[in-house]
């Protein structure tokens, strides 16, 4: 049974109890108000019931204003309509709408506008709001278990696709499925929704440690795909391949640990200057793979520019290596 429904269930029982220990009419309407205040993040919680509050307050006393001088007829209640979901609407209260609308519907069935019957419409108001503001203030679930999940997931198929990529670059005949390639976006996705989800979840602003490492992996992804076109134009086995599927064999682990330790960006910058004091192509067909490997170097330097600037450098000896 998911969270929300069980904070839904609590705030709609302790709203009615509220509502019928004051004796309050239609005590009811305060477990139908409660679940219009339960939202999935504490953030957007407070916010949808602030919107429903400034909309139930303002069709109440545009409606008061409408029935006194217009009386309790059944036309009068389109006029309403056509008067205050508009003006909503424009105040960007469109989600208050449905509960203003129940609250003077109320004040309909009674047929008459007096300081008690808005007094009950507002008391009723606040219980269902404020019990659901406390349930979702009192629950916040911690999500760090299935953010590290994620971040475990997210780079262990990352070591995987480049484990892969140095395979190719080793054999080219080697079959891959490229599973891993349509497993990893999801991957990263879900990793940024449960990071905008903890934030949400944060009453308080604080520093966050999870969107940002989730963007990078989403960039990175990008830049992988990027050497993926590349990598599709070497077919046959060369030098400069086994030395370029040397690095990402060691990317694919460096990739697991919690620091960026750069030994793979020092290799690269070695490697390139290898690669300046090798003959010429000779055939036109090395001549384009060793072009492909040359932009792929430089991809992967795109790529480990990225970890350097998204990660926390190592300081110490002891420390592991960051995630590249």
């Amino acid at each position: 049974m998911g969270i929300r429904f069980v904070k839904t269930a609590a705030a709609v029982y302790l709203s009615i109890l509220a509502a019928q220990l004051l004796h309050l009419d239609y005590a009811l309407s305060a477990g139908l108000i409660a679940v219009l205040g339960i939202d999935v993040t504490l953030k957007r919680s407070l916010n949808t019931i602030l919107v429903r509050i400034a909309a139930s307050l303002s069709g109440l006393l545009i409606a008061s204003v409408i029935f006194l001088l217009l009386g309790f007829h059944l036309w009068t209640i389109p006029v309403f309509v056509l008067i205050v979901y508009p003006l909503q609407a424009r105040f960007k209260l469109s989600d208050g709408i449905v509960l203003s609308s129940v609250l003077v519907f109320h004040m309909v069935d009674k047929q008459a506008v007096t300081w008690g019957n808005l007094v009950n419409e507002v008391a009723l108001l606040l219980i269902g709001m404020g019990m659901a503001s406390i349930v979702n203030l009192l629950y916040r679930p911690r999500t760090d278990v299935e953010l590290e999940a994620a971040k475990h997931k997210v780079n262990g198929l990352f070591s995987a696709i480049f484990l892969h990529m140095a395979d190719h670059l080793r054999d080219p005949a080697t079959v891959w499925d490229g599973s891993e390639l349509l497993e990893a976006p999801e991957a990263v996705k879900e990793g940024l929704e449960l990071s905008r989800r903890a934030a949400e979840n944060k009453l308080f602003q604080s520093a966050d440690q999870w969107s940002p490492y989730f963007e990078m992996r989403r960039q990175h992804f990008d830049s992988i795909q990027r050497m993926i076109d590349l990598l599709a134009q070497v077919y046959q086995t060369l030098p400069h391949g086994e030395a370029v599927a040397g690095l990402f064999a060691s990317l694919s682990e460096g990739v697991k640990s919690d620091y960026y330790a750069g030994e793979v960006e020092v290799s690269l910058l070695q490697l390139e200057k290898e690669f300046k004091a090798m003959p010429l192509p000779a055939t036109r067909a090395e001549f384009e793979m060793r072009s492909a490997l040359l932009q792929l170097c430089l991809e992967l330097k795109t790529y480990l520019a990225m970890s350097r600037k998204g990660k926390k450098i190592r300081q110490t000896a002891g420390e592991e290596g960051q995630p590249a």
